[in-house]
This record gives C-alpha cells, sequence and structure tokens, in this order.
C-alpha cells in the first residue's frame, strides 16, 4: 500500500497573510516591571493569596471573566 505525503501547509504565496492586514498601532508607554524579590512576591499573590475558590472549573491565569459573586 502506497502512503502519499506531502501538501499539507499550503503555499508560501500567503505566509505572513494577516499580520500584514492587521493595522499598525503604536507601542503603548508602561511602567517599569518588578525585577527581582518584588516580582516573586507578585507572582505568589497572583498565584496563591488571590485566588478565589468557586464551583465548577478552575480559571486559568490569562482569564479576563470576573469572578461571579
Amino acid at each position: 500500500m502506497k502512503l502519499f505525503g506531502g501538501k499539507v501547509h499550503g503555499s508560501l504565496a500567503r505566509a505572513g497573510k494577516v499580520k500584514g492586514q492587521t493595522p499598525k498601532v503604536a507601542k503603548q508607554e508602561k511602567r517599569k516591571k518588578k525585577t527581582g524579590r518584588a516580582k516573586r512576591r507578585l507572582q505568589y499573590k497572583q498565584r496563591f493569596v488571590n485566588k478565589v475558590a468557586g464551583m465548577g472549573r478552575r480559571r486559568g491565569p490569562n482569564s479576563n471573566q470576573q469572578a461571579a459573586s
């Protein structure tokens, strides 16, 4: 039995299509990030202290949903 391999990802003519279409947005000025001990403290607070135990599945760290109260 012969297996056919090959064309999976499409032609290179469309490479970068979406990035080229998206409008350019200038970078915003942001506060400097905390480093060292202070950064570890922030991580600890995010991961363990501010967690709200609720019903159902746990929300991931990147979730934008507000806690249902």
